[in-house]
């Protein structure tokens, strides 16, 4: 049983600053969330502009349920800047590598491991398969539960892993997110390759009205969790990302 709650992050990169920005969170600014927040970084990755737009970058932060997030809410929020004062030097940093973005807050499917445990496991790919699908209002929990229930069928025929099955909140529960591990290049072109030809590939609709489904894909940065096997450590810190 997951019992945490993700903070989707969909950053919006300046110029030429996408692996700048990617180590600013994972080396500059996750060990601080572990210690202050019990923040993990679940993972930070480039999305592949070919496949979606550019330049961009996705983290997914793990958070103690909605009590740790409104513990760490409070202590962001709690002053009349709205932001943590502790953080003005990092903020002030990040400002210069970024122009904005889109946030959510994702509930776990039970079967979702925390990002400890697919470290455990040494779960790791060379790209990934990020999916955002949007289903009749309510039907997010059932969707999941059909996707997670299939996807074994995925992995067998293909290698692709689904490592993450979240719903959104605060959204009608007619939104979620998946995220497949994808062991190489030519594993993902097998699946594209398929759906060309109408094979039964991915996931059917699992018992659930799919209304969009958007496939982007990304690959993770060089201190993200799924590439090293552990979390960001102040020792990650270099001089050219302060």
């Amino acid at each position: 049983m997951n019992d945490k709650v993700y903070i989707h992050e969909l950053i919006s990169i300046t110029k030429q600053n996408r692996a700048r920005y990617m180590h600013h969170m994972a080396a500059n600014w996750s060990p601080i969330g572990q210690e202050q927040r019990h923040q993990l970084c679940y993972g930070v990755w480039g999305v592949v502009g070919s496949t979606g737009p550019w330049p961009q970058v996705v983290n997914i932060w793990e958070e103690d349920g909605f009590d740790g997030l409104a513990k760490s809410f409070r202590l962001e929020f709690g002053n009349a800047e709205l932001q943590d004062p502790a953080l003005a030097k990092w903020w002030a940093a990040a400002a210069d590598l970024r122009s904005g973005g889109v946030d959510r807050l994702l509930v776990p499917h039970p079967d979702t491991l925390p990002i400890d445990a697919l470290c455990a496991a040494g779960t790791s790919g060379e790209v990934y398969a990020h999916e955002l699908i949007t289903v009749e209002p309510g039907a997010a929990r059932r969707f999941l539960d059909g996707a997670v229930a299939e996807a074994p069928k995925t992995s067998d025929r293909y290698g692709w892993q689904l490592t993450g099955a979240w719903w959104t909140a605060m959204h009608h529960q007619g939104e979620c997110v998946l995220l497949w591990t994808i062991p190489s290049w030519e594993s993902w072109a097998a699946v594209e390759q398929d759906h060309l030809l109408e094979r039964d590939v991915l996931l059917p609709e699992s018992g659930a009205a799919i209304r969009g489904r958007e496939r982007i894909l990304l690959v993770d940065a060089p201190l993200s969790p799924f590439r090293t096997g552990r979390q960001p450590s102040r020792d990650d810190r270099t001089d050219w990302a302060d």
